[in-house]
């Protein structure tokens, strides 16, 4: 499992099983060949985990998927590691955790990777 850069506290983690083999999962996640806006690569072993990481003003974060076989297919997790730093730093925190987005984008980001997999091994 990708480790958080500087041991980042420990946000939340999600998963969901994709129909499909670990090889077509990992062609399908963000930041695989492609630019994901606020973050950069900062670790990779193929068919297996992602580390993504980023940082502005107000955050320090992470997130790292990982992709184990299972019955049916490829369990795929996401993993959330952040820091809030100051007082701007709690506020964002609270704008972004505390009103329940981030729990919304995350499941909707690994629905949106079982689509694209699921549709490219169906093909």
């Amino acid at each position: 499992m990708p480790a958080a850069p500087d041991a980042l506290p420990f946000v939340d983690r999600h998963e969901v099983l994709v129909a499909a083999p670990p090889r077509v999962v990992w062609d399908a996640l963000p930041g695989v060949g492609a630019t994901v806006p606020g973050f950069r690569v900062a670790e990779a072993a193929p068919e297996r985990h992602l580390l993504l990481t980023g940082r502005h003003a107000f955050s320090r974060y992470a997130l790292g998927f990982t992709l184990e076989p299972a019955v049916g297919g490829t369990l795929l997790g996401a993993t959330t590691h952040a820091e809030f730093p100051g007082a701007l730093g709690l506020l964002y925190r609270v704008a972004v955790i505390g009103s329940g987005t981030h729990g919304l984008i995350v499941p909707r980001m690994l629905r949106a990777v079982r689509r694209r997999a699921e549709r490219a091994a169906a093909s």
